[in-house]
């Protein structure tokens, strides 16, 4: 099961005692910051957690699965996500 914004609100009520109105913001404005700064081309670092790096895709051939039509796949921007050490033990069990 993933964990949802909602469990996250839900969490910072339980464990750091926000009113749900303020988890709700504080959850909303940490995402809203991540989100501008991957648009605006920067990477974000959470220590211990990963980096969500923001890549440039050239333009491409490609083919239409549905036709076998060739096409052109255009330039885009894709987000990637490395792990930390310390995340990558953690999930591991160790």
């Amino acid at each position: 099961m993933a964990l949802t914004k909602n469990d996250i609100v839900e969490r910072l009520q339980a464990e750091l005692g926000f009113p749900k109105s303020q988890a709700i913001e504080i959850t909303e404005s940490l995402i809203e910051v991540i989100k501008a700064s991957l648009e605006s081309g920067d990477d974000v670092l959470v220590s211990g957690f990963g980096k969500f790096c923001v890549k440039d895709k050239n333009q491409r051939k490609g083919r239409n699965p549905a036709t076998g039509e060739d096409a052109i796949l255009p330039a885009r921007r894709v987000v990637t996500f490395k792990y930390a050490g310390k995340l990558r033990k953690k999930v591991n069990g160790g």
